[in-house]
């Protein structure tokens, strides 16, 4: 088992000729120090203030990776341009009752918050992350996802092992994931692993709507290679850089110790966004770049 390279910040973020190497070669970056203590700590203190003014009588859904019946449901369906508080599966009971605190129970906020909460935007538009996203070769990075993954203590949900390319679909595909630390995450509370070099293969499903229902479309059987991931523990304020086809999940975080954690997807809007995805913006709030207002 190969450790993933590491790399520091840099003041211009520009990636360097390693990081490139490593791009090409692993499908994943880890850059260390790349987004401030203040800004995590900004991230934490917005996300928990909208769970806290978050009413369950007005919806809710529960997510899970391995159990996605949230697929079927309008609380997901209708989120592309919105804030949605999901909850994980064992914070409620049979009939969809919390049986936990609001802020021991949440799963994900998904998945508008970059286009809608000022701090979000502030954050994700950060002038870095639009100098890396170019150097990694999206000619006109488009923001069109972003998700607080909660992971709260001893129920912080597993996400199984999956490409983004899966579910944010263009052609050809394009999407590349923005993932940072607002919390230290290691082996004990579920970090992040990945599968290096397995972007070089083949997109095994497809996740799109056929005749009105989101579906799982097999495209190539063969599994994935899990024996050959590794950890990717990050400290707060890591980002990790995710290709859109290479193979990562995280462990379940059955530990005494929350790991948050705020994922930004960009496409290239020089591709062509997939009619069937699942997550849709209405002609009035269409994507939009790294430096464009709202």
């Amino acid at each position: 088992m190969t450790a993933v390279p590491r790399f520091a910040a840099t003041a211009d973020s520009v990636p360097s000729p390693a990081m490139l190497e490593a791009w090409s070669r692993d499908g994943v970056l880890v850059i260390e120090n790349a987004v401030t203590a203040a800004d995590c700590d900004a991230l934490i203190e917005r996300s928990r203030a909208i769970v806290e003014a978050w009413d369950p009588a007005e919806g809710a859904a529960v997510f899970s990776t391995t159990a996605p019946r949230h697929a079927a449901e309008s609380w997901f369906r209708e989120s592309g341009d919105k804030v949605r508080v999901f909850l994980e599966d064992g914070a409620v009971d049979a009939d969809g009752r919390l049986v936990r605190p609001k802020l021991a129970a949440v799963n994900k906020l998904g998945h508008a918050m970059h286009d809608l909460d000022p701090v979000f935007d502030r954050v994700s538009r950060r002038p870095q992350l639009s100098t890396l996203a170019h150097g990694l070769g999206l000619a006109d990075p488009l923001l069109v996802q972003s998700m607080v993954i909660w992971k709260p203590p001893s129920i912080g949900g597993e996400v199984t092992c999956h490409q983004d390319a899966t579910f944010l679909v263009t052609d050809p595909p394009s999407v590349v994931g923005f993932w940072v630390a607002l919390e230290d995450a290691d082996a004990s509370n579920g970090c992040l692993y990945a599968i290096p070099g397995g972007h070089r293969g083949p997109l095994r499903r497809l996740f799109h709507e056929v005749g009105g229902e989101l579906v799982t479309e097999t495209l190539d059987p063969t599994p994935f290679d899990e024996a050959a991931a590794v950890p990717l523990p990050a400290p707060k304020g890591t980002l990790v850089v995710l290709h859109g086809k290479l193979p990562h999940g995280s462990a379940p975080n059955t530990s005494d110790r929350s790991r948050m954690a705020y994922t930004l997807h960009v496409v290239d809007g020089t591709a062509r966004w997939h009619p069937g995805n699942w997550l849709r913006r209405p002609p009035d709030r269409p994507f939009r770049g790294f430096e464009e207002a709202g």
